[in-house]
Protein backbone atom coordinates (compact mmCIF):
# COMPACT_ATOMS: atom_id res chain seq x y z
CA UNK A 1 0.00 0.00 0.00
CA UNK A 2 1.36 3.42 -0.91
CA UNK A 3 1.49 6.20 1.67
CA UNK A 4 -1.35 7.99 -0.14
CA UNK A 5 -3.81 5.13 0.23
CA UNK A 6 -6.19 4.96 3.17
CA UNK A 7 -6.53 1.63 4.99
CA UNK A 8 -9.63 -0.41 4.15
CA UNK A 9 -10.79 -0.50 7.78
CA UNK A 10 -10.90 3.32 7.88
CA UNK A 11 -12.69 3.51 4.53
CA UNK A 12 -15.42 1.10 5.63
CA UNK A 13 -16.05 3.03 8.84
CA UNK A 14 -15.98 6.53 7.39
CA UNK A 15 -17.24 6.37 3.79
CA UNK A 16 -20.40 8.36 3.04
CA UNK A 17 -22.47 8.69 -0.13
CA UNK A 18 -21.24 12.04 -1.43
CA UNK A 19 -24.11 14.53 -1.95
CA UNK A 20 -22.21 16.94 -4.22
CA UNK A 21 -18.91 16.95 -6.16
CA UNK A 22 -16.62 19.80 -7.22
CA UNK A 23 -15.89 18.38 -10.68
CA UNK A 24 -12.09 18.32 -10.36
CA UNK A 25 -10.69 15.98 -13.06
CA UNK A 26 -9.29 12.59 -12.01
CA UNK A 27 -5.83 11.68 -13.37
CA UNK A 28 -5.99 8.77 -15.80
CA UNK A 29 -3.55 6.70 -13.74
CA UNK A 30 -5.96 6.87 -10.78
CA UNK A 31 -8.97 6.07 -12.95
CA UNK A 32 -7.12 3.09 -14.39
CA UNK A 33 -6.34 1.83 -10.88
CA UNK A 34 -9.98 2.21 -9.84
CA UNK A 35 -11.25 0.35 -12.89
CA UNK A 36 -8.62 -2.35 -12.50
CA UNK A 37 -9.79 -2.99 -8.94
CA UNK A 38 -13.25 -3.79 -10.29
CA UNK A 39 -11.89 -6.06 -12.99
CA UNK A 40 -10.03 -8.09 -10.35
CA UNK A 41 -13.21 -8.92 -8.44
CA UNK A 42 -14.34 -12.55 -8.09
CA UNK A 43 -17.28 -13.92 -10.08
CA UNK A 44 -19.15 -17.18 -10.55
CA UNK A 45 -17.17 -19.54 -12.80
CA UNK A 46 -14.80 -16.56 -13.27
CA UNK A 47 -17.16 -15.42 -16.03
CA UNK A 48 -16.73 -11.70 -15.23
CA UNK A 49 -20.11 -10.66 -16.71
CA UNK A 50 -19.64 -6.97 -15.85
CA UNK A 51 -19.37 -4.15 -18.35
CA UNK A 52 -18.58 -0.57 -17.33
CA UNK A 53 -19.32 2.61 -19.26
CA UNK A 54 -17.06 5.48 -18.14
CA UNK A 55 -18.70 8.86 -18.63
CA UNK A 56 -16.53 12.01 -18.38
CA UNK A 57 -17.67 14.23 -21.24
CA UNK A 58 -19.76 17.13 -19.85
CA UNK A 59 -22.46 16.80 -22.50
CA UNK A 60 -22.76 13.06 -21.95
CA UNK A 61 -22.95 13.56 -18.18
CA UNK A 62 -25.73 16.08 -18.79
CA UNK A 63 -27.65 13.51 -20.84
CA UNK A 64 -27.03 10.86 -18.17
CA UNK A 65 -28.34 13.27 -15.54
CA UNK A 66 -31.57 13.50 -17.51
CA UNK A 67 -31.87 9.71 -17.28
CA UNK A 68 -31.15 9.79 -13.53
CA UNK A 69 -34.06 11.83 -12.21
CA UNK A 70 -32.11 15.05 -12.77
CA UNK A 71 -29.71 14.44 -9.89
CA UNK A 72 -27.10 17.20 -9.99
CA UNK A 73 -24.23 15.05 -8.77
CA UNK A 74 -24.31 13.10 -12.04
CA UNK A 75 -23.04 16.23 -13.78
CA UNK A 76 -20.86 17.34 -10.86
CA UNK A 77 -18.90 14.10 -10.51
CA UNK A 78 -15.49 13.94 -12.16
CA UNK A 79 -16.37 10.50 -13.47
CA UNK A 80 -19.61 8.55 -13.66
CA UNK A 81 -19.24 4.80 -14.05
CA UNK A 82 -22.33 2.99 -15.26
CA UNK A 83 -22.14 -0.63 -14.14
CA UNK A 84 -23.90 -3.15 -16.38
CA UNK A 85 -24.16 -6.91 -16.66
CA UNK A 86 -24.01 -8.65 -20.04
CA UNK A 87 -26.45 -11.56 -20.21
CA UNK A 88 -24.91 -12.82 -23.45
CA UNK A 89 -21.22 -12.35 -22.75
CA UNK A 90 -20.71 -16.06 -22.23
CA UNK A 91 -22.24 -16.69 -25.66
CA UNK A 92 -20.07 -14.09 -27.36
CA UNK A 93 -16.54 -15.12 -26.53
CA UNK A 94 -16.25 -14.67 -22.76
CA UNK A 95 -16.36 -18.42 -22.10
CA UNK A 96 -13.59 -19.15 -24.59
CA UNK A 97 -11.43 -16.34 -23.22
CA UNK A 98 -12.00 -17.49 -19.64
CA UNK A 99 -10.92 -21.01 -20.56
CA UNK A 100 -7.87 -19.72 -22.43
CA UNK A 101 -6.73 -17.69 -19.44
CA UNK A 102 -7.53 -20.58 -17.14
CA UNK A 103 -5.35 -22.96 -19.10
CA UNK A 104 -2.51 -20.43 -18.95
CA UNK A 105 -2.97 -20.30 -15.18
CA UNK A 106 -2.90 -24.06 -14.73
CA UNK A 107 -6.48 -25.17 -15.42
CA UNK A 108 -6.50 -28.85 -16.34
CA UNK A 109 -8.01 -30.02 -19.62
CA UNK A 110 -10.51 -32.18 -17.75
CA UNK A 111 -11.73 -29.15 -15.78
CA UNK A 112 -11.87 -27.03 -18.95
CA UNK A 113 -13.90 -29.67 -20.76
CA UNK A 114 -16.34 -29.90 -17.86
CA UNK A 115 -16.66 -26.12 -17.62
CA UNK A 116 -17.29 -25.81 -21.36
CA UNK A 117 -20.35 -28.01 -20.93
CA UNK A 118 -21.53 -27.01 -17.45
CA UNK A 119 -21.43 -23.23 -17.80
CA UNK A 120 -23.62 -22.93 -20.95
CA UNK A 121 -26.12 -25.38 -19.47
CA UNK A 122 -26.31 -23.38 -16.25
CA UNK A 123 -26.50 -19.90 -17.75
CA UNK A 124 -28.84 -20.73 -20.63
CA UNK A 125 -31.33 -22.20 -18.15
CA UNK A 126 -30.87 -19.71 -15.31
CA UNK A 127 -34.29 -18.79 -13.86
CA UNK A 128 -33.29 -15.20 -13.07
CA UNK A 129 -30.39 -13.91 -15.15
CA UNK A 130 -30.74 -10.25 -14.04
CA UNK A 131 -30.34 -11.36 -10.43
CA UNK A 132 -27.24 -13.44 -11.29
CA UNK A 133 -25.72 -10.48 -13.11
CA UNK A 134 -26.56 -8.10 -10.28
CA UNK A 135 -24.72 -10.26 -7.73
CA UNK A 136 -21.47 -10.29 -9.64
CA UNK A 137 -21.57 -6.75 -11.00
CA UNK A 138 -22.08 -5.34 -7.50
CA UNK A 139 -19.00 -7.16 -6.19
CA UNK A 140 -16.89 -5.48 -8.89
CA UNK A 141 -18.72 -2.17 -8.32
CA UNK A 142 -17.83 -2.28 -4.62
CA UNK A 143 -14.19 -3.03 -5.39
CA UNK A 144 -14.05 0.13 -7.53
CA UNK A 145 -15.82 2.24 -4.94
CA UNK A 146 -13.44 1.19 -2.17
CA UNK A 147 -10.37 1.68 -4.36
CA UNK A 148 -11.53 5.20 -5.23
CA UNK A 149 -11.90 5.96 -1.53
CA UNK A 150 -8.47 4.46 -0.82
CA UNK A 151 -6.96 6.86 -3.35
CA UNK A 152 -8.55 9.83 -1.60
CA UNK A 153 -11.66 10.33 -3.72
CA UNK A 154 -15.27 10.58 -2.63
CA UNK A 155 -17.95 8.32 -4.05
CA UNK A 156 -21.70 8.13 -4.58
CA UNK A 157 -23.28 4.77 -5.45
CA UNK A 158 -26.60 5.46 -7.17
CA UNK A 159 -29.66 3.38 -7.94
CA UNK A 160 -31.84 6.34 -8.91
CA UNK A 161 -32.06 6.10 -12.69
CA UNK A 162 -34.46 5.08 -15.45
CA UNK A 163 -32.94 2.07 -17.17
CA UNK A 164 -34.66 2.62 -20.50
CA UNK A 165 -33.35 6.19 -20.67
CA UNK A 166 -29.85 5.18 -19.57
CA UNK A 167 -29.85 2.57 -22.33
CA UNK A 168 -30.75 5.22 -24.88
CA UNK A 169 -28.08 7.67 -23.69
CA UNK A 170 -25.31 5.06 -23.67
CA UNK A 171 -26.53 3.10 -26.73
CA UNK A 172 -26.35 -0.15 -24.80
CA UNK A 173 -26.84 -3.57 -26.43
CA UNK A 174 -30.10 -5.34 -25.62
CA UNK A 175 -28.22 -7.96 -23.59
CA UNK A 176 -26.94 -5.33 -21.12
CA UNK A 177 -28.71 -4.81 -17.80
CA UNK A 178 -27.98 -1.53 -16.00
CA UNK A 179 -27.20 -2.35 -12.36
CA UNK A 180 -25.95 0.86 -10.71
CA UNK A 181 -24.14 4.15 -11.22
CA UNK A 182 -21.00 5.21 -9.38
CA UNK A 183 -20.04 8.86 -9.09
CA UNK A 184 -16.39 9.58 -8.26
CA UNK A 185 -14.71 12.89 -7.48
CA UNK A 186 -14.06 15.28 -4.63
CA UNK A 187 -16.65 16.46 -2.13
CA UNK A 188 -18.06 19.97 -2.53
CA UNK A 189 -19.64 21.49 0.55
CA UNK A 190 -20.65 19.55 3.68
CA UNK A 191 -20.54 15.78 3.70
CA UNK A 192 -23.60 13.65 4.24
CA UNK A 193 -24.52 13.07 7.88
CA UNK A 194 -23.56 9.84 9.60
CA UNK A 195 -26.73 7.78 9.44
CA UNK A 196 -25.39 5.09 11.79
CA UNK A 197 -25.48 1.32 11.39
CA UNK A 198 -27.56 -1.28 13.15
CA UNK A 199 -25.93 -3.14 15.98
CA UNK A 200 -24.58 -6.62 15.21
CA UNK A 201 -27.04 -8.13 17.68
CA UNK A 202 -29.87 -6.88 15.46
CA UNK A 203 -28.68 -8.21 12.11
CA UNK A 204 -26.21 -11.08 12.65
CA UNK A 205 -27.29 -14.46 13.98
CA UNK A 206 -25.27 -17.20 15.65
CA UNK A 207 -25.71 -20.62 14.03
CA UNK A 208 -29.45 -20.12 13.38
CA UNK A 209 -32.03 -17.36 12.99
CA UNK A 210 -33.11 -15.75 16.22
CA UNK A 211 -29.86 -16.27 18.14
CA UNK A 212 -28.05 -12.91 17.98
CA UNK A 213 -24.31 -12.91 17.46
CA UNK A 214 -22.49 -11.24 20.32
CA UNK A 215 -18.77 -10.67 19.94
Amino acid sequence: MSSTEKPISKIIRERRATPSFDGTPIPEKDLKQILSAGLHAPSGYNMQPWRFIVVRNPEQKKRLRGASFNQAKVEEASVMIVACGDADGWRNGDLEEMLRMGREGGMTESYAAQAKETIPNYLSNHPNMPMWLNRHVMIAFTHMMLMAEALGYDTAPMEGFEEVKVREVLKLPLSYHVVALLGIGHLMGPDKHNGGRFDMARTVFDEEYGKPMRL
